[in-house]
């Protein structure tokens, strides 16, 4: 397949900067991080999207990975301490292949090299506990990115799946915008609400990021990034990363999802549920009505439709392996970019604007994070406000 040949041949040159891997959460779950136990060096499909070998023949040169944990977790702090210290045990047990990346400068760097730069970011601001020296603090650890919200609201924003509170971002969360520009931190808007994403637009002073989010125009599900916002994205200097989720990018999968969760709710059971009686019920679902499957041109349909609204400078991929149940078929794991640029490959997108896709755009958003953030470390010290004495008034 000659595509698929040109596609290995530009990823050996310019390889993809993915934005999203929850690897270290899937290391805690499986096995509380017990790194013999899934030695990533090896083939660890039986359990895993991604190990080494996958991520080489899939051509990854940077991979942001996810520090999440969950909003419901009595300790969220500590827990993304624990994400922390997983990436780093990752970065000293693999030194050959995985290189620690604070900066654009490292992620050229690994890519010299030969290995795979390394960096992290944080899924939620319920990770910071409503404190900015905390989130400082998550800065000097090496997190150079964090999603506004997970899949919950926090004080100080909405998400895009939960009961809107704060009508986008409250007093308090405009200044964590603003701190976040001024470390250097990339403000990342997917898991937020439209008016979250408007809200943090309007007061960033820095290149915004979605770390994996598709286009709703092509796929309408909440997760998605409507058009207006993506017309923003020139402006500002950020970029959407599209995301491989089926149930963000099929609205086949969309519609499939919503009633089989509406199915375990007629049989009394939470669509979370997972107990033996719940799966039961969602088993014979499946088999009444089979699960839509994505494929890599559906994803590459988002891709067309988000370089027509935004433009190929403000595009990125950002897969959520490990942070997701099912995949696409020909997207099965980290293995599977080249697919994905032989598509478009075959729809015509050039290599100029295959290289900016994969490499050259994430390292241009990071390079101008980092710019903002010495000029305003210049300007102004670190901000001393509180949660309670920016919006007190209002909660």
């Amino acid at each position: 397949m000659p595509s698929l040949d040109d596609a290995r041949a530009l990823l050996a040159e310019f390889p993809v900067v993915d934005g999203h891997n929850d690897l270290p959460w899937a290391l805690r779950e499986q096995v509380r991080y017990d790194l013999d136990a899934r030695d990533v060096a090896a083939d660890q499909s039986a359990h895993l999207h991604t190990d080494i070998p996958r991520l080489r023949a899939g051509g990854v040169g940077a991979q942001y990975w996810s520090v999440f944990v969950r909003t419901d977790s009595p300790d969220p702090v500590a827990a993304t301490l624990e994400q922390i210290d997983c990436v780093r045990r990752l970065l000293d047990r693999y030194p050959a292949d995985l290189r620690p990346a604070l900066t654009a400068a490292d992620m050229e760097a690994a890519r010299a090299e030969g290995r795979i730069a390394s960096l992290m970011g944080a899924e939620g601001g319920h990770s910071i506990a409503n404190s900015l020296g905390t989130l400082r603090g998550l800065y000097a650890l090496g997190v150079r990115y964090m999603t506004l919200t997970h899949n919950d609201n926090v004080d100080w924003a909405d998400s895009a799946t939960d009961v809107p509170k704060a009508g986008g971002l409250t007093a308090f969360g405009r200044e964590v915008v603003r701190e976040m520009n001024r470390l250097g931190m990339l403000v990342d808007l997917s898991h937020v609400a439209a008016t979250t994403m408007r809200d943090a637009l309007d007061a960033s002073s820095a290149p915004v990021i979605f770390s994996h989010s598709s286009a709703r125009a092509v796929c309408d599900h909440p997760r998605n990034v409507p058009d207006d916002v993506l017309e923003r994205l020139p402006a500002n200097g950020g970029m959407a990363m599209v995301t491989f989720v089926p149930k963000f990018v099929l609205q086949a999968a969309v519609d499939w999802t919503a009633a089989a969760d509406e199915n375990m709710r007629a049989h009394g059971f939470h669509h979370l549920d997972t107990t033996a009686g719940a799966m039961k019920v969602h088993r014979a679902f499946e088999e009444r009505h089979p699960r839509p499957v994505a494929t890599v041109a559906t994803v590459a349909d988002h891709l067309d439709h988000m370089r027509e609204v935004a433009g190929v400078d403000h595009l990125g991929i950002g897969g959520d392996y490990d942070g997701t149940a099912f995949t696409p078929a020909g997207l099965d794991d980290v293995s599977g970019y080249p697919n994905l640029i032989a598509e478009l490959l075959d729809r015509g997108w050039s290599r100029a604007d295959l290289t900016k896709l994969t490499w050259k755009n994430a390292v241009r958003v990071l390079d101008a994070a980092e710019d903002v953030a010495r000029a305003l470390h210049a300007a102004r010290p670190p901000s001393h406000a509180t949660i309670e004495s920016l919006d007190a008034p209002a909660r």
